[in-house]
């Protein structure tokens, strides 16, 4: 390290050691710094891992109502058994756990991915609108053609795609301005419960229940072809944010500066807000808009591993507070069994209160 130090010191006299050891004792401290931020990541995405396996255990093991010999379990989660513990196992439980996980990373996702953009921690497709776009798509076909083959999941992610074009649009004004981005979203969001909450004043109390328990946020009744659509989207989505990972990064130094590094700041805007908004879309689309997954995820992986690391981090934490919701809302005595959201909202909400309060007077990040 010392040889390195001198290398970049050329032309070094006497007189200048005292300069040069305080450079060798910042770089070492930097070099530490990093390797114990890089151990505490790898730990933190370890103990996430291993809490994500035992839920999952957890789920397949006490979801719901039947028991199913313990011996039993582990084959039929991979379709090796045949009736009962194959109809419980692995027709039910697994669809059911999977769904819960890899919706939780892809709302932890859509969250962080707003969060860095806007930089802002309060910053969510929720926020902006995204959610009660796709809330007002689904419930326009819950309420009106139930029984429209695959209506539902589709017309989620056509109102969040079509309230994220309003939204982008009515907020460009002599250039993308993202404060504006979400007084416009707020409004919008506004607009669409009350269009919602229309159809409900037109609907029989019997469509208006569906409709409430899918609003809520739920992944009871989820199937393989929901895991699927999940797990194909959840990697198409970490493929693009990874390639997005650079322009975020200089974008966060400033627009001026990320110009001058060579990111084209409207193209990387935009690909970034679609990217976030349709992959809470698409998790929205198969369970519901679970509520505040999307809010909280990135800032409790703040706190783990710092704010400079929590964008990768936030997806598992998305995972872990779904999946963990979800065997809570099966199994918790007294009040289970609820939907899932019922479980995000009473932990989230709470913790957003407390994120407002916390920051400081003009703050941005």
């Amino acid at each position: 390290m010392e040889l390195l130090i001198r290398s970049t010191a050329p032309g070094s006299t006497p007189g200048s050691a005292p300069a040069s050891a305080l450079r060798t004792a910042t770089l070492a401290r930097l070099l530490a710094d990093r390797r114990a931020r890089s151990r505490r990541t790898a730990l933190t995405v370890a103990v996430l891992t291993v809490l994500l396996l035992g839920l999952l255990a957890a789920s397949v093991l006490l979801g719901g109502v039947g028991r199913v010999d313990p011996a039993d379990v582990l084959p039929a989660a991979f379709g090796m058994r045949t009736g009962l513990a194959d109809y419980m196992i692995f027709r039910i439980r697994m669809p059911r756990a999977l769904s819960a996980l890899l919706s939780g990373a892809l709302f932890g996702l859509a969250g962080a991915l707003y969060q860095r953009l806007i930089r802002n921690p309060l910053a969510t497709p929720d926020i902006v609108g995204i959610s009660a776009g796709a809330g007002a798509g689904a419930a326009t076909v819950l309420l009106l053609a139930p029984a429209l083959p695959f209506g539902t999941p589709l017309a989620a992610v056509a109102g969040s795609l079509v309230l994220l074009g309003l939204v982008y649009a009515l907020s460009l004004r002599g250039g993308l301005n993202t404060y504006r981005l979400v007084l416009v979203g707020i409004g919008l969001s506004g607009v669409c419960t009350a269009y919602t909450n229309y159809l409900f004043s037109l609907a029989d109390q019997h469509s208006i229940a569906v409709a409430m328990r899918w609003l809520i946020g739920s992944v009871n009744g989820a199937d393989w072809t929901g895991v699927s659509t999940l797990a194909v989207g959840l990697a198409v989505c970490v493929l693009c944010a990874a390639r997005l990972g650079r322009p975020l990064g200089s974008m966060s130094l400033g627009d001026d500066l990320a110009t001058g590094l060579g990111t084209s700041v409207p193209a990387a805007r935009v690909a970034v807000l679609a990217l976030g908004a349709g992959a809470a879309a698409l998790a929205t689309s198969v369970v519901g808009p679970i509520g505040f997954v999307s809010l909280i995820s990135g800032p409790i992986a703040a706190r783990l591993v710092g704010a400079d690391r929590a964008f990768g981090l936030a997806p598992f934490v998305g995972a872990v507070l779904v999946l963990g919701a979800d065997v809570l809302a099966q199994n918790a005595p007294l009040i289970s069994p609820v939907p899932t959201g019922v479980l995000t909202a009473l932990l989230g909400a709470p913790y957003f209160v407390w994120l407002i309060l916390r920051r400081r007077p003009g703050a941005t990040s």
